[in-house]
Order: C-alpha cells, then structure tokens, then sequence
C-alpha cells in the first residue's frame, strides 16, 4: 500500500532539508515545502524526511495510522 504525504504549509520553514533527501517527493518552493505527489511507494527517506523536519509540519500516513515523525526514543 502506498503513504500518503503531507506538508503543513503554516508550519514549514522551508529548509529544504526533506526536498534534499527526497526530490521527488519533495519540492521547494518560495516560501515553504510541498508534496510533488499525494501518495509514495513506502520509503525509508520519506519517514526521515518526517522525522528531520525542524517545524514538523511533515506528516506520512500508511492508510490511517501516522507514521511519521516517529517518536523521539
């Protein structure tokens, strides 16, 4: 099953940070990040892209259930 990606655009610093680790998921626009695509093949990228997010405004979703960012250990 595919995760769907989402960017909070009033959270995002635009960083770049998640559009380096995965460009084409990815994009940076002027003033923030954006998804280039709604869902994603399952992707270890995508969850550290989540988890490395200085505002947090990443979200990865498997169905329902959020995935990431994952918890601080």
């Amino acid at each position: 099953m595919a995760w769907s990606v989402r960017v909070d655009p009033r959270l995002c610093l635009a960083s770049g940070m998640c559009a380096g680790i995965a460009p084409e998921v990815f994009a940076l626009d002027d003033d923030h990040a954006r998804a280039r695509v709604e869902a994603a093949e399952p992707d270890e990228r995508l969850l550290e892209a989540a988890d490395i997010c200085p505002a947090q405004a990443i979200t990865v979703h498997d169905g329902t259930e959020v995935i990431a960012p994952r918890p601080d250990p």
